[in-house]
């Protein structure tokens, strides 16, 4: 089961990997995990999504 979910008024993208209840979670940049009891990923939290995909298209016009 994986689920997609775009919430427009946070920003925020949300992938679902799984229905078990979270246990804990990691914060990485504008990223959070969310973890099982037995460590399994759960969900993925990708906040400021829009703002992350406008700053990684500049990023790569400039590389490139």
């Amino acid at each position: 089961m994986t689920k997609t979910t775009y919430s427009k008024d946070v920003d925020a993208l949300l992938i679902e990997f799984s229905d078990e209840p979270i246990a804990y979670a990691e914060e990485k940049n504008n990223t959070i995990l969310h973890y099982s009891e037995d460590d399994k990923l759960v969900l993925i939290e990708i906040l400021d999504f829009r703002k992350s995909l406008t700053d990684k298209a500049i990023q790569e016009l400039v590389v490139n």
